[in-house]
């Protein structure tokens, strides 16, 4: 079961509750689960019944137990407690066939992974200003919403600038609208568009305008042309590099990826605190320490002798798997507050923990090594890390290259 699965199954919880007069409140929209707090019960969290309480007149610790008796038996669901005031706490069953499910919805999905039709029944008509940073935002801000499902139309209030096209951003209307729409407003980039291009190229301008929240200022200097880790833009095109590299090492060598199979692992699961705004990570650091590795060749754990079939997920590669997993939920998240700038943060949070990963557990056998399970389940692992990328770096309008 992913994130995405059970916010939907305890949301089905709440119309059921409803529906059956056991609970006398507005089902909302939407229904958001986290990841446990260090400390905490369970592997997700959700406080829907603190958030129902009020409307239902009921105090939280009741509503949390009406949900419970509708979510305790559901596919995936191992074990439902209600922590502190009224919080759900959600333990799931056989953690490793979620990491499964996620893995094969991103092959299957592809570039499209995290897309949904959340927003389908909603219109949206956005109008911005004649400026570069308002028209790119609104642009991949219309491909966020566009990719949850919504019809929607950008208007500028006056003749779009030609070099907005080498930028890729189209507008459909010119000119003040007759009734009032959705303004895109972003903190003004203090630079026209020629002048980005002449000293970026669309790409660095693009992520410059976009990495900020809109009421930041955009950074725009010569640091978005460093080809080094410094730079979040290109340590993310570079993750999505390396992962496609691996796929073209480990076809010369003879095998294709395999998700691990369904398994109780080795160890416990390690996370290390709830998603930051948007759904992505703020750090790794406080994961547990990756699975020692020396360098190719070095000792990495691997099945015993004789064992058959794939081996559960390492334990380095829990970050990465998580905000894989969480990937649909910060796509939605952006799209609903037009802030195309969560989505860089999650690509940059994807990139730090595929590198993590990919230094503690090599996907690829060295010297005289034959590829084992664990190789391509690793593998299987970097290819998903590498198509999030490249999705994400899409909606945002920037490409991503197959070699740098």
């Amino acid at each position: 079961m992913t994130p995405a699965d059970l916010s939907r199954t305890v949301l089905h919880a709440v119309r059921r509750a409803v529906d059956e007069d056991a609970l006398r409140a507005p089902v909302p929209a939407r229904v958001r689960v986290e990841r446990t707090r260090p400390g905490g019960s369970g592997d997700y969290a959700c406080a829907v019944a603190l958030q129902l309480a009020g409307p239902a007149a009921l105090p939280a610790l009741e509503v949390a137990r009406i949900l419970r008796e509708r979510v305790v038996g559901e596919p995936g669901v191992g074990r439902v407690e209600i922590t502190g005031p009224g919080f759900l706490s959600f333990t799931l069953d056989a953690p490793a066939a979620g990491d499964r499910a996620v893995l094969d919805a991103v092959r299957e999905q592809g570039l499209a992974y995290g897309h949904g039709d959340a927003l389908r029944d909603e219109i949206l008509q956005f109008h911005h200003a004649r400026e570069v940073r308002a028209a790119v935002t609104a642009h991949a801000v219309r491909r966020l919403v566009i990719s949850q499902g919504a019809r929607v139309r950008v208007s500028c209030e006056e003749a779009s600038d030609p070099d907005w096209a080498r930028l890729g951003v189209t507008v459909d209307a010119h000119g003040t609208p007759p009734v009032p729409l959705t303004g895109i407003r972003p903190v003004p980039a203090g630079a026209t568009a020629g002048e980005l291009l002449e000293r970026l190229g669309p790409d660095a301008a693009r992520w410059g305008l976009l990495r900020p929240a809109g009421h930041d200022r955009a950074a725009l200097g010569p640091g978005l042309l460093v080809q080094g880790e410094a730079n979040p833009l290109f340590r993310v095109r570079y993750a999505h590099a390396r992962a496609r590299a691996l796929t073209r090492g480990a076809a010369l060598l003879g095998f294709t990826a395999e998700p691990a199979e369904p398994a109780e692992p080795a160890e416990p699961a390690l996370y290390a605190g709830p998603a930051a705004p948007g759904g992505s990570h703020p750090a790794h650091a406080a994961y547990a320490e990756p699975t020692p590795y020396t360098g190719h060749g070095g000792s990495h754990p691997e099945p015993a002798p004789g064992a058959e079939g794939p081996v559960p997920h390492d334990r380095a590669a829990r970050p990465l798997l998580d905000l894989i997993a969480d990937h649909p939920g910060v796509l939605l998240a952006a799209a609903r507050h037009r802030a195309p700038d969560r989505v860089a943060r999650q690509l940059e949070a994807v990139a730090h923990a595929f590198f993590d990963f990919h230094d503690s557990c090599p996907s690829l056998p060295s010297g005289d090594e034959k590829p084992s399970a664990a190789h391509r389940a690793r593998l299987a692992l970097a290819e998903a890390a590498g198509t999030v990328l490249a999705g994400g770096l899409s909606l945002l309008g920037i490409r991503a290259p197959e070699h740098l």
